[in-house]
């Protein structure tokens, strides 16, 4: 099976990585397309752009500007240990041993609005550009339609080995719509994650992502194979839920939050 995830906007520079091995990243002429379009903007653009604060615009800004197409370990970390919000405080990929980490580079594939598809290990340089975002390019009128159906075609790729390819969904919305479903090959499994709100289940925006994350550990951890081997999946209080799922649809849920 292959994974996919969402990236996080929260990034982590600071704390040095658990493994000096790295990759490349697959997509660098495209990844420089972008920036070229992106350094075209003023500040004002881009915190219009993506709502953001000028201080937050002023930041990426100087990110656009030194981003370099040569990525080195004094420029750049691993994706899966740069990225730092719910999704990967669930995943908690600096806690993993090698083994595991060379499986997540085998399985998993980080979406991402620059770089396209991110391998865990793949080195990548800091940057903010949302797959939502309408940044015209050549291309088109937006992100969507600049990736157009490449990254479905490397997920093919990814999968071409496999006599009946499944990929399990564990993206935002905002993401997967990248992952052009004609183009796609694969069969697609999502996870969805409930939580017990005054009388009924329901996404709690915040819970789920780091709820994804943890069924990727929970993945890692019990090298999964099959869709089976997801439903055992229990970290924190979920279950799955057999009579509220379908087969390309897995549900689990939980009546309460563990102090």
């Amino acid at each position: 099976m292959l994974f996919v995830l969402s990236p996080a906007k929260a990034l982590d520079y600071e704390t040095p990585p658990i493994t000096t091995t790295h990759t490349q990243p697959l997509f660098v002429p495209q990844a420089c397309e972008l920036i070229e379009v992106l350094r075209g903007k003023s500040l004002q653009e881009v915190a219009s752009l993506m709502d953001l604060s000028d201080p937050l615009a002023a930041l990426n800004v100087a990110r656009y500007q030194a981003w370099q197409p040569v990525f080195t370990p004094e420029n750049a970390k691993q994706a899966v240990l740069a990225f730092n919000g719910d999704v990967y405080d669930g995943l908690s990929a600096k806690t993993l041993a090698e083994a595991d980490l060379a499986w997540l580079q085998a399985h998993l594939c980080i979406l991402s609005g620059l770089y396209g598809v991110l391998r865990p290990l793949d080195l990548m340089q800091p940057y903010r550009l949302e797959m939502g975002t309408r940044l015209a390019t050549a291309r088109g009128k937006n992100l969507y339609q600049f990736w157009g159906g490449q990254i479905a075609d490397y997920l093919n790729q990814c999968s071409a080995a496999q006599p009946e390819p499944v990929l399990v969904n564990l993206a935002s919305e905002e993401y997967f719509k990248a992952v052009n479903r004609k183009v796609l090959h694969a069969r697609v499994v999502t996870c969805v994650f409930e939580e017990l709100k005054a009388g009924r289940y329901k996404i709690v925006s915040f819970m789920a992502k780091r709820a994804r994350g943890l069924m990727m550990r929970h993945a890692v951890q019990q090298r999964a194979r099959t869709v089976a081997d997801l439903q055992g999946f229990a970290a924190e209080g979920y279950q799955y839920v057999p009579a509220a799922s379908e087969p390309d649809r897995l549900v689990f849920r939980r009546d309460a939050r563990p102090a």
